[in-house]
């Protein structure tokens, strides 16, 4: 479609007025809350939504909203009824997604079942109740390298037997020992930084319990969800 010079000239017009309305809005909105919240963290992005009047504030990976002006601050979920959506849950999804590319995978071992074309990460803690009743379902799962990331936050004794799998000859078989049939790893001894390496990179990515569940695509589960659930998020990814 083309446009006569004029017409051009009017739409480019209008098109940098709404630009600068709503760069004018968003500087309002910053201006206000920062003003009114001193204590507020840092706003890196102020956007609109598909509701009228209401914008996305984004704070890092946390997501609030605020009226045009800046007089109200919201903390909750935005659902599109109509679609049956969670905004604001797709939102963080998409804010907290992590990529293979991106994991510490000389920190992981690795399970390699059937041919092992489909890629699943597991971040858990050797003493996580949840985690246990995930890893006997796991084993219901084929045809996929699962990469273990050993996550102790539940204290001391979680780190102990986390570096007693690591410095396992055979982590895979210490592990699932442990977390299947209940066989304390035995003691051993060797560098584990590798568990350093993943407890920082779980705090940087707000990884805050287990069993955390990452697939190729960077979509990021939590909790011991059914093995039916892993199995499709696996199958959409082909």
């Amino acid at each position: 479609m083309k446009f006569s010079p004029p017409k051009l000239a009017l739409m480019l017009v209008a098109a940098a007025l709404s630009w600068g309305s709503v760069m004018a809005q968003e500087a309002t909105i910053r201006k206000n809350l920062n003003e009114r919240l001193p204590n507020l963290p840092k706003i890196d992005e102020v956007s609109k939504t598909p509701m009228n009047g209401l914008f996305e504030i984004r704070m890092g990976n946390e997501v609030m909203y605020s009226d045009a002006d800046g007089n109200f601050l919201i903390q909750g979920a935005l659902i599109d009824v109509r679609q049956r959506r969670n905004l604001t849950e797709e939102r963080v999804d998409k804010l907290t997604a992590i990529g293979f590319d991106q994991l510490p995978l000389k920190s992981a071992f690795t399970q390699v079942r059937g041919n092992g074309k489909r890629k699943l990460a597991v971040f858990a803690d050797p003493n996580c109740g949840f985690c246990k009743r995930f890893e006997k379902d796991l084993q219901k799962l084929d045809n996929v390298t699962i990469y273990h990331f050993l996550y102790p936050i539940l204290g001391e004794d979680s780190r102990t037997k986390s570096k007693n799998v690591w410095c396992a000859k055979d982590k895979a078989k210490v592990w699932n020992d442990w977390m299947i049939w209940g066989t304390l790893p035995p003691n051993a001894n060797c560098d584990t930084s590798a568990i350093d390496t993943i407890v920082a990179f779980g705090q940087k990515n707000r990884i805050t319990g287990t069993p955390l569940l990452l697939f190729a695509d960077g979509t990021r589960v939590p909790g011991a969800v059914p093995m039916a659930q892993v199995e499709k998020i696996l199958a959409d990814l082909k």
